[in-house]
């Protein structure tokens, strides 16, 4: 592999595999709301809060719980909780240390300070925009594109040094993906020197069985990942698919515990290593074994989500859900092969599935789309596919996943749209 394919593998991961706690939109709002309130000479004085955001936002934290506010939800809670207790230098863990004081004064300051939300005033898929009136001065943050890249703070109107989050991989533009492949996502996989990037899988493994461990334990959300346990029989398929949804039943109810992402995703960091996590254990993998296999499928899952964005009408889980099918695929010995024809089967069965934003059913989304990736696995491994021709199939695995790319960032415009005026109400 040519050193700067590799290298760019390795910054791609630095950049995704990050660390948050919460839903990674409404936590972004907060971190806006924390930098705005950063610059003021008197953050005690607060007294307007506007919020300008684009619609895949609203989507994402309408229904959502944030955690350290008692079970509220909402872009209101999420950006006056940035405002009044969140690190600034904390990126997407700005929250996490709440205090049960700080906690009243969000509830006290949702009741004095008003907030204003708007849709924001351009096209962006991903924009965050806070502006704060307090006495005698004002601030503006802007968050663009993904969770933690600002691209403008303003004190009384003049422009201040964007300030470095705790997650400096994702300050500045990200490295470029188009040059992914699979071939090359598995060729890096089988050969990096897993020392360069253990720290950021180890720490993946550990945060995300932490919180699917929670979402078993008790009764978070709708209790998918339980109910699926109790349902079916518990072969390892069933287990894997469990283990995911029950850590989005946790973390979309408003879970304490941080969460490795993917793709700007907590659902997504956890559909792709979950199920992977614990397929390893029952076949009795090394530990190198499960870190390379979750490496192939959180590869895989970015490249995916590459050509759709970070935020679309395509519901991320179903990119993730191949990813970990893909991951087990190489546990069992699966080649190129075996793994290109997994992810084009896998494609070919759940393109269709929307995201109608972040909220407990995701668990049940998360459930269907690793469901549906092991499918096109097994069929595979049967000797069954799908061609060139069936719907959006086409002959090669680069030109499937672009397809998909097409479909759900062009395609799925106008339904994005729709999906948002229904949850609104228009």
């Amino acid at each position: 592999m040519k050193k700067e394919t590799y290298a760019m593998y390795g910054d791609i991961l630095r950049e995704e595999l990050l660390l948050a706690m919460g839903c990674t939109e409404p936590v972004a709002v907060a971190y806006a709301g924390a930098i705005a309130r950063s610059v003021l000479d008197k953050p005690q004085s607060i007294r307007k809060c506007e919020l300008y955001v684009s619609g895949n936002i609203i989507k994402n934290v309408k229904s959502v719980i944030v955690p350290n506010t008692d079970g509220m939800k909402g872009l209101e809670t999420a950006v006056i909780l940035g405002v009044i207790a969140g690190d600034e230098t904390a990126g997407l863990q700005v929250i996490s240390n709440v205090t049960a004081l700080q906690r009243e004064k969000t509830k006290q300051a949702l009741r004095s300070c008003p907030v204003e939300v708007h849709t924001a005033p351009n096209d962006k898929v991903f924009y965050i925009e806070v502006r704060l009136t307090a006495d005698g001065e004002t601030s503006c943050t802007v968050i663009e594109d993904f969770h933690t890249h600002i691209t403008r703070v303003e004190h009384n109107g003049v422009q201040q040094p964007l300030p470095h989050c705790g997650d400096s991989a994702q300050e500045a533009a990200e490295t470029d993906r188009s040059q992914m492949t699979v071939e090359g996502i598995l060729e890096y996989a089988e050969t990096v020197d897993l020392e360069e990037v253990r720290f950021l899988l180890e720490r993946q493994i550990q945060c995300n069985t932490a919180i699917s461990e929670e979402g078993l334990k008790n009764s978070w959300g709708a209790q998918v990942g339980r109910t699926i346990l109790k349902a079916e029989n518990a072969d390892v398929y069933t287990r894997a698919i469990a283990t995911a949804a029950a850590g989005s039943d946790a973390r979309m109810s408003g879970c304490e515990l941080p969460v490795g992402i993917v793709s700007g995703s907590g659902n997504q960091g956890m559909t792709a290593s979950l199920p992977v996590i614990v397929y390893a254990k029952e076949i009795g993998a090394t530990q190198e074994k499960l870190l390379r296999a979750v490496l192939i499928s959180d590869l895989i899952t970015i490249h995916q989500k590459t050509g759709i964005g970070r935020l679309s009408a395509f519901c991320g889980a179903t990119s993730a859900g191949i990813g970990a099918a893909c991951g087990i695929a190489w546990l069992d010995g699966g080649d190129y092969e075996v793994i290109a024809h997994t992810i084009v089967n896998g494609l070919a069965i759940l393109s269709g599935m929307v995201c109608d934003g972040a909220k407990p059913s995701c668990a049940a989304k998360i459930a269907t789309a690793v469901r549906n990736g092991l499918l096109g696995y097994q069929m595979y491994r049967q000797g069954c596919q799908f061609y060139g021709g069936d719907g959006i199939v086409t002959k090669g695995v680069e030109n499937t996943i672009a397809n998909v790319g097409r479909l759900a960032n062009r395609g799925m415009r106008s339904t994005d749209c729709e999906i948002l005026n229904i949850m609104i109400g228009n």
